[in-house]
């Protein structure tokens, strides 16, 4: 099956069928029909992409409902450490984290359901991060919470040293004091 449980209900490991010859390998990223038999039915509307260096952290990212976001994140090149923050209040993973490494390698995709705040640090060189939404970016539904949150302890396998945020990802709020309007 190509969806692994991952204990966090709707958050699911997806690890496409990948055919490999001497040319090289092709793989249906996204499939509709197979998502839907898996019970996994998202319309997604857009498509994003990003491209970072080593030790770049991004996030934690997402929207408040009624603009909250399903995602399908995967790596086109490079590897991250892609990890996510339960937000779903009377979830019984609340405030608990997920964590997986991405590569272009290993070609795992991560589908993360609304509710969940995202993001990732680029542990190679570089890497180029790609993702479907169901929903579009709306700035004033835009919230986060602070990469470093102590509550969340996040270990983003990058030395403090080599970080590189962005002045906006600096100022998000704590988990505590984060905005959030998400229930289970």
């Amino acid at each position: 099956m190509p969806f692994i449980e991952t204990g966090f209900h709707g958050l699911f490991v997806y690890t496409p069928k990948v055919i490999e010859d001497s040319r090289g390998y092709f793989f249906e990223a996204y499939n509709k029909n197979d998502f839907e038999k898996a019970g996994i039915v998202v319309d997604f509307v857009q498509d994003n992409q990003s491209s970072s260096e080593f030790g770049v952290i991004r996030g934690l990212h997402y929207q408040l409902n009624p603009f909250a976001q399903t995602k399908l994140i995967r790596v086109l090149s490079g590897n991250i450490l892609d990890v996510v923050v339960d937000l779903r209040i009377g979830s019984q993973t609340f405030g608990k984290t997920f964590e997986l490494e991405l590569s272009a390698e290993n070609k795992k995709q991560l589908l993360v359901p609304k509710g969940f705040a995202h993001g990732f640090s680029v542990l190679s060189k570089s890497a180029e991060v790609f993702y479907k939404c169901d929903a579009f970016y709306n700035t004033n539904a835009e919230q986060g919470i602070c990469y470093n949150d102590a509550q969340l302890n996040i270990d983003w396998k990058i030395p403090t040293e080599k970080r590189i945020i962005s002045e906006k990802d600096k100022l998000l709020p704590s988990f505590d004091l984060c905005k959030n309007n998400f229930v289970f």
